[in-house]
C-alpha cells in the first residue's frame, strides 16, 4: 500500500471549473481536468447589453462530477481514490444565489429552473449598479463606517447590492428565499450533503470581502442599516450568518450521496471553500507586500501584510482587508480590475466580425472549410497582433486607451464608468489599436499598485498567476516596463487550484498550517519579467496622459462617486 497522501483542489472560473490531483508531498500534478459549463457557452440567463449574467448550479454540479471523475481515472482510479485525502474549492465571487432551508439553490426547484433570478448571479454582473450608489449613500448617515474594511465605496459586484437587486425585481424570489449564499459556500455544503442552510460555514473570504462582515461589528451591519436601506432586506440579516471561517478549517466530510458518485470515501475531508484570487494566491507562494496579480477575464490582485503592522490603517478604494482571508493569521487586501483578459477578448471580437458573420456566406469554401478556417485564424489573432504591436516604433505612439470596458473595481470602484481610446488616425491599425489597449490594462494595473503605496503599504513585486500572466509575453513586458518592478510568473498551470489543493491538506490534517502546505507544495516560478529601463521615460509621460484622460472621463460621469484620480 502506498504511502502516498492525495488532495484535490476544484477552482471555478467565469467560463470552466477545473480540478486537480496533487501529491501533498511535493504539489506535483498528478492529474487534472476542465469542464466548460454548457448552458454558459450557449449564453443563456445572460443578457450582456444590461450586464447581466447568470449562471446556472447545474453546470456547477455537472462539471464538479465530470472533473473529479476524470482525475481520478487518468490517475488510476480506486487504488489513488483510496489515497485522497481532502477536497478543497475556490470561486468566482461574489456570485451568490437565493437558497431555500435546505440550502438548495432556488433554480435546482420547482418553478425556477428557467427562471434567471434563481441563479448565481456571476461577478460580473452589474445590474446592481443602482443599489450598490445607494448602499454608499445611505452608509453615510450612519456614525459608523460600515464600509471601512471595503475600501469606502461598495460595489454592485457584490453581495448586498446584488441581494438588494433581485428581490426588487423578483417578488417570487423575496418569498422563496431562505437565505442568500455565496458559491464558494455552497459548493462545500453539497459535498459534505448539507441540508440546513442554518449550518452552512460561511467564508471568511467571502464574507469579508463581498458581504460587510467584520470582526469590528460582531459580524454583520446591524438589522436597521439594512431595513432602512429597504424594507424588502427587513428580517434578511437574520436569515444570513454570525460566524465566518478561515479556509483551513474543514467545512465537513463527504456525504455518503457524493462518496458514491465520486468514487471517494466518507472520510474525504471537504474544506471550507473561498475565492479563487485568495487561494491562487496561496497556490502562487504569496509573500508579505508581494502584489500577487491573478490575470485572466478580470483581474484579482492580493497583498499580504502582518495584522500588526495594519493595525489602525485602513486601505481607501480597495475591496477590502480582513484578517484571515487569504492566509490565517495575516492581513488579506484585494484590489483588481473589471476587466483585464476580457478587453483583449472584445478587441478580438470586434475585428472578428467578418469571420464570424460573412466566411460561412462564401461561395468559394464550403461551410466545414469555413468554420474550421475561422477557428484556425481566431486562434491566432491576439499572437499575432502582440508581435505586430511590439515591433512598432515607441516613437509612433498616438492612441491612448482606457481600460474601464466593464467599469472599475479599483482604485475606488464605479461600474458605471465607461473604457475609451483617443489619437486615432487614419495610420491607426489593429497592432496600434491593440497596443493602446495592452497598455491601458497597464496602466490600470499601475492606479493600484499606487493606490497601495499612497496609503503607506509598499509593493515589493508582483507575481502573475493566470492565464494571461503565463501565456502573453508582450503584455507581461509591458506591464514589468509600466510598473517598474519585477515581475515573477507562477510555474503551475492551474495555481488557483494548486492553492485549493494546499488547504485541502491543510483541512485534513496531513499539514498544521497553510505556511507549511506552501512551503513543500509550492512549486516555485517559471520566469521572471524585468523592468526596461529605456522604456521608463515613454510609459511615465503616457501613464500621466492615461491619468489625464480618466479625470476627464470621469468629470463628464453621471455617478457621484469620489474620483481616484486627482
Amino acid at each position: 500500500m502506498s504511502n502516498a497522501n492525495y488532495v484535490i483542489g476544484v477552482d471555478y472560473g467565469s467560463d470552466s471549473v477545473r480540478s486537480v490531483l496533487v501529491d501533498t508531498a511535493n504539489g506535483k500534478e498528478i492529474a487534472s481536468s476542465v469542464f466548460l459549463y454548457p448552458r454558459w457557452q450557449k449564453g443563456l440567463y445572460c443578457k450582456p447589453a444590461v450586464n447581466q449574467f447568470r449562471q446556472h448550479p447545474l453546470d456547477y454540479i455537472e462539471g464538479l462530477t465530470h472533473t473529479i471523475k476524470d482525475c481520478l481515472a487518468k490517475a488510476g482510479g480506486a487504488e489513488i481514490a483510496k489515497l485522497v485525502k481532502g477536497i478543497s474549492v475556490d470561486t468566482t465571487g461574489s456570485s451568490p444565489v437565493a437558497v431555500d432551508a435546505t440550502g438548495t439553490p432556488l433554480a435546482l426547484t420547482k418553478d425556477f429552473e428557467d427562471n434567471p433570478n434563481a441563479m448565481f448571479v456571476l461577478w460580473k454582473d452589474h445590474t446592481s449598479v443602482k443599489e450598490a450608489a445607494e448602499i454608499n449613500e445611505h452608509a453615510t448617515k450612519f456614525t459608523t463606517n460600515y464600509l471601512k474594511y471595503v475600501g469606502g465605496i461598495y460595489s454592485s459586484e457584490w453581495f448586498w447590492a446584488k441581494l438588494l437587486y433581485i428581490l426588487r425585481v423578483d417578488s417570487s424570489i423575496k418569498k422563496a428565499a431562505a437565505s442568500w449564499v455565496e458559491h464558494c459556500d455552497w459548493i462545500p455544503f453539497l459535498l459534505c450533503g448539507g441540508n440546513d442552510i442554518t449550518e452552512m460555514k460561511r467564508s471568511r473570504c467571502a464574507a469579508g470581502h463581498k458581504a460587510l462582515w467584520a470582526e469590528e461589528f460582531n459580524g454583520l451591519p446591524p438589522e436597521d442599516f439594512f431595513s432602512s436601506l429597504d424594507p424588502l432586506l427587513a428580517g434578511f440579516r437574520d436569515k444570513l450568518f454570525t460566524d465566518t471561517y478561515t479556509s483551513d478549517i474543514a467545512a465537513g466530510t463527504l456525504s455518503e450521496e457524493w462518496a458514491t458518485k465520486l468514487g471517494l470515501s466518507t472520510d474525504v475531508v471537504v474544506g471550507v471553500g473561498a475565492f479563487d484570487a485568495h487561494m491562487g494566491a496561496v497556490g502562487g507562494q504569496i509573500e508579505p507586500y508581494y502584489l500577487s496579480k491573478v490575470m485572466g477575464t478580470s483581474t484579482c490582485d492580493i497583498l499580504v501584510a502582518p495584522n500588526q503592522d495594519l493595525d489602525g490603517k485602513l486601505i481607501n478604494g480597495i475591496c477590502g482587508q480582513v484578517n484571515g482571508s487569504v492566509i490565517p493569521g495575516m492581513a488579506g487586501l484585494e484590489a483588481g480590475q473589471s476587466a483585464f483578459g476580457d478587453v483583449y477578448a472584445w478587441f478580438k471580437n470586434l475585428i472578428s466580425w467578418p469571420l464570424n458573420h460573412l466566411l460561412t456566406e462564401s461561395a468559394l469554401i464550403d461551410e466545414a472549410t469555413a468554420i474550421a478556417l475561422k477557428e484556425e485564424l481566431e486562434a491566432k489573432i491576439i499572437a499575432n497582433l502582440s508581435k505586430q504591436a511590439e515591433a512598432l516604433e515607441d516613437t509612433d505612439y498616438a492612441e491612448l486607451a482606457i481600460d474601464w470596458l466593464n467599469g472599475r473595481r479599483t482604485p475606488d470602484a464605479n461600474q458605471e464608468l465607461k473604457g475609451a481610446i483617443t489619437g486615432l488616425g487614419l495610420g491607426t491599425d489593429a497592432p496600434r489599436f491593440f497596443r493602446a489597449l495592452a497598455a491601458a490594462t497597464c496602466f490600470g494595473a499601475k492606479a493600484i499598485v499606487d493606490r497601495f503605496k499612497e496609503q503607506g503599504v509598499p509593493v515589493k513585486g508582483i507575481i502573475g498567476i493566470g492565464g494571461v500572466a503565463k501565456k502573453s509575453a508582450y503584455i507581461m513586458q509591458m506591464m514589468a516596463d509600466v510598473l517598474e518592478m519585477p515581475i515573477r510568473i507562477h510555474r503551475f498551470e492551474h495555481t488557483c487550484a494548486l492553492g485549493a489543493a494546499m488547504f485541502a491538506a491543510v483541512a485534513a490534517g496531513v499539514y498544521p498550517n497553510i505556511e507549511a502546505a506552501m512551503a513543500a507544495m509550492g512549486t516555485g516560478f517559471e520566469k521572471e519579467y524585468k523592468p526596461n529601463i529605456k522604456k521608463q521615460k515613454l510609459y511615465r509621460q503616457h501613464y500621466q496622459q492615461y491619468l489625464g484622460l480618466g479625470r476627464y472621463l470621469e468629470k463628464y460621469n453621471k455617478k457621484d462617486v469620489k474620483p481616484y484620480l486627482s
